[in-house]
Formats: structure tokens, C-alpha cells, sequence
């Protein structure tokens, strides 16, 4: 309604003076103006722009040019208004141009607040001016992290191979909680050797900090190197001690490890570097609790494959261990990488040198696999009745998107407490896998109090939608 009034003003122009008819004209054009270029600068900014560095600030300079031109033309209006009406022996030309300028200033004011509004909501919150920012760079002190958070645009101003304006390069939520043990990790010289700080390192990234940002100084290695053991020796010797820094460790050799004298490395994997008698008899046959019953909650290799002939390929092992599962598998040509992190022990340098593929990985990672890809994801000593349900619960979703339709999860040996059994039983039903094997045995070395419970279940197809 008001646009016609403006409309039916316009046409009784030839009583108003001319410098009154051309500041309303200016005004109405430029409120016009600004509204156009404001909303093709804001698609603009938002989808090509945000990630560099240098057009959002001539973005940002463009609307505050234009916000000050829209003050200038109200505070014009407004001063005109007043003179007019000052004037003695008002005429109704000049009231009707007093209306025509009224009717203008309105619409402009009503286009300011919006104006104001998307001044900042246009720009992608990273790209703001510092004054304004509230990017992550901004909470650290070292240098580096700041420049390791900050996006990096590309350098041609365009979209990259990937589809993306720039590079985002991330860091888990924790390490804003862990801001002291992240900057003395991140603290060091440019170019020059790391600090010899894998514990912390690790420290950080169990507790959240995870992924760690990127180093750019060189990493630590042993004083003298060796060349690896060939393949046909390697993956039943203990590896040359010299291939291994041993800072953080208790036991400073592997021998140390194999021994059974000295408590090392972690409590579940307490004998894992005793290749003969603990480690080369493991999946081949099976470890019975009570040599008088049949007690038993390990399933052989043999069995599982024999589910599935041929089919079984490419899988994952996420445990704690020295990469045995992946030696066993790869006497039946299935090629299967080892996820697991030091506790206590060179879990990751040991199922390197025994010339497998180790994961450095923790619980707290989403699986760096496409979905529907895995023939089989099997794990053992790390899942147990620690685990928090409804952690268990995105662990195993994640874990059924990286496995294929007809995949298998092979859950070996899992414990818990007798009274837990049934949540974390019911954790693995609300998968509806086909069970090809399930089985719950008393963990008699806890005086039942205790559990084993074993099962290989198939990841049934599902229709796409």
C-alpha cells in the first residue's frame, strides 16, 4: 500500500522543487541499489568467498560503504524535512513533497536494521576481521597452533579438485580443554628436531585431543636404525632392540618384554611379546580355562573362514596387541591392518617390523574407512565391560558403515561383569546381524563373577532408499 502512495506522489512532481524531487529520486535509488548488491554479495561471500582471506575484507568494506551511504541520504532527508518545514506560508506542493520525503525516509529505515543484521551474518565467522573474530586461533598462545587452525585459502581463489574453497584443518573439541599440554606439544623449532614426546602426544589424544594437529619439525628417530628382518623371518622374531625408542617404557628391550619376570606393557597383553608359547598357538588352537571341561570362548580361524570361502579379503583388527591376528590371516591371504595405540609397550613399532600395517588409532576416532568396504572387523582385549554403553553403541555403528553387506564382526572374548551382561548383549542384538556364532562362558579365574562372551555375526544387506 504505501509503494502506491509513493507512486501517486511522483505524479504531482511539477509543483515540488527540483532539488526536492532529485534527493527523493537518489534516495529511492539508492535504497534500491543497496538491496541488490547486498544480496548478491551476501550468495556471494557465503558460497565462493568465505575461505579467502582478502575478498571478505573488501566484502566487509563494500557494506559498510553502503550502510554509510544509506546515513548519509536519512540524515539528508531529515534535515530537509525540517527546513521545510520552517518555511513560512507552507503551499501544498510543499506539504505533498514534506509526505513524498516522509514516505522515502520510512522505506529506507526499514531497510537498515536487515542491513545491520547481515553485515556480519553473511561472512563466514572465520573470515572476520580480528576485532570481530571468534576463531579458534584466537584461544592459543603458540604461534604454531594458531597457524595450524586458521583456514587456508586456496591461492588461485577458486574451488579446488576437491570442491572446496580452502582447507580446514581440524583438531579434536578436547585439546581446547588441554590448552597447556597442546602448546608444550606444539612448542618447538621450526625445521629442527622434534622433542622425543610420543607419551604425551598420546596422552592428548586419548582424552579427546584428537586428531593432533600436524608438526612441522622433524621426528625422532633411533640412533641406529636397522634394516628390518626379511618378511619369512620377521614375523616370528623378536624384532633388533635398536629399531625402537624406548623413552616412556619400563622394559628397554624386547627381551625384557618376552620375559615373564618383570610386569610390562599393558595388563591385558602381558605375555603378547612371548611369540612361541603365548602368541603363535593363538586362533590355531584353542586356550581351554579348565583343562578338564570344555570351557573355551575362543573361535578358530579356520571356522570363521569356512562361513564365508573367499569371500573373507580385507579386514581390520582393533585390539590391543603385537598384530598376531593380522599374521594368522595372512597364512590364508586376507590382508588385515592392526588399529591400536602403546599402552605401555611398542605395540605399533612391533607389528611394523614383524612386517604387518599398524593403525595408530584410538576408541575416540571415527574409523578413517569409506563405508560398505571391510570383509571382516575383528576385536579382542580392548572393547570389554570398561566401555561405556552408549559409547559402545557409536563405536558399533561405525564399525557396521565401514563393514560390507555380508561382512562380518568377529567379537573375541569380550568380558564383562555377569550382572552387565545383558545391556551389553542387547548393545550388540540392536545391530539384527545373523549369528553364526554366539557364546557366554563363565570367566572362572574371577570366581564367577565374570563373563567370556564370543560371537561372529553377519552384517545383513539392506535395500537402498
Amino acid at each position: 500500500m504505501r509503494r502506491t502512495n509513493v507512486i501517486m506522489k511522483l505524479r504531482t512532481w511539477r509543483g515540488t522543487p527540483t532539488f526536492v524531487f532529485m534527493v527523493g529520486t537518489l534516495a529511492l535509488l539508492s535504497c534500491m541499489a543497496t538491496l541488490s548488491k547486498f544480496d548478491s554479495l551476501k550468495t556471494s561471500v557465503i558460497s565462493d568467498t568465505f575461505c579467502n582471506q582478502d575478498r571478505p575484507v573488501i566484502a566487509s568494506s563494500t557494506a559498510s560503504q553502503m550502510k554509510l551511504t544509506l546515513e548519509t541520504v536519512v540524515q539528508k532527508i531529515q534535515q530537509e524535512i525540517i527546513h521545510a518545514r520552517d518555511l513560512p506560508n507552507a503551499s501544498s506542493s510543499g506539504l505533498r513533497y514534506n509526505v513524498f520525503l516522509a514516505d522515502i525516509l520510512g522505506l529506507i529505515e526499514s531497510v537498515q536494521p536487515s542491513l545491520q543484521r547481515n553485515e556480519l551474518g553473511g561472512v563466514h565467522p572465520l573470515s572476520r576481521s580480528k576485532q570481530q573474530s571468534d576463531e579458534p586461533a584466537e584461544y592459543f598462545l603458540i604461534e604454531e597452533i594458531r597457524k595450524y587452525v586458521r583456514i587456508k585459502p586456496n591461492r588461485l581463489g577458486k574451488q579446488n579438485f576437491m570442491g572446496a574453497n580452502g582447507t580446514f584443518t581440524s583438531i579434536g573439541h578436547a585439546c581446547f580443554a588441554m590448552k597447556d599440554d597442546l602448546e608444550e606439544y606444539m612448542d618447538y623449532d621450526i625445521g629442527e628436531i622434534c622433542k622425543d614426546d610420543w607419551k604425551l602426544a598420546q596422552k592428548l589424544m586419548v582424552h579427546g585431543c584428537d586428531p593432533l594437529p600436524r608438526r612441522r619439525c622433524l621426528s625422532v628417530a633411533p640412533k641406529l636404525y636397522t634394516k628390518p628382518f626379511p618378511i619369512n623371518e620377521s614375523m616370528w622374531r623378536l624384532p633388533d632392540d635398536r629399531n625402537v625408542r624406548w623413552s616412556g617404557y619400563r622394559c628397554k628391550s624386547f627381551t625384557c618384554l618376552a620375559s615373564n619376570t618383570t610386569r610390562k606393557g599393558f595388563f591385558k597383553c602381558a605375555d603378547c611379546f612371548n611369540l612361541t608359547d603365548h602368541e603363535m598357538p593363538r586362533w590355531i588352537k584353542p586356550v581351554y580355562q579348565d583343562p578338564n571341561s570344555n570351557l573355551t570362548a575362543d573361535i578358530l580361524i579356520t571356522e570363521v573362514l569356512a562361513l564365508m570361502p573367499g569371500e573373507i579379503r580385507i579386514g581390520l583388527d582393533f585390539s590391543v596387541g603385537i598384530g598376531t591376528f593380522a599374521a594368522r590371516m595372512r597364512g590364508f591371504n586376507v590382508t588385515v591392518v592392526s588399529a591400536t595405540i602403546n599402552l605401555g609397550a611398542p605395540f605399533n613399532e612391533m607389528i611394523a617390523l614383524r612386517g604387518l600395517v599398524p593403525l595408530y588409532l584410538t576408541v575416540n576416532q571415527r574409523l578413517p574407512f569409506f563405508d560398505n568396504t571391510l570383509d571382516l572387523i575383528h576385536t579382542t582385549r580392548f572393547l570389554d565391560g570398561w566401555i561405556d554403553f552408549m559409547l559402545l553403541d557409536f563405536v558399533l555403528y561405525d564399525w557396521d558403515r565401514v563393514l560390507r553387506p555380508g561382512g562380518l564382526l568377529w567379537i573375541d572374548s569380550f568380558f564383562c561383569l555377569k550382572e552387565d551382561l545383558a545391556d551389553y548383549l542387547e548393545a550388540f542384538n540392536m545391530l539384527r546381524y545373523k549369528k553364526h556364532k554366539w557364546i557366554v562362558i563363565p570367566k572362572l579365574d574371577k570366581d564367577v563373577e565374570e563373563v567370556f562372551f564370543s560371537a561372529v555375526l553377519e552384517k545383513p544387506p539392506r535395500p537402498f532408499r
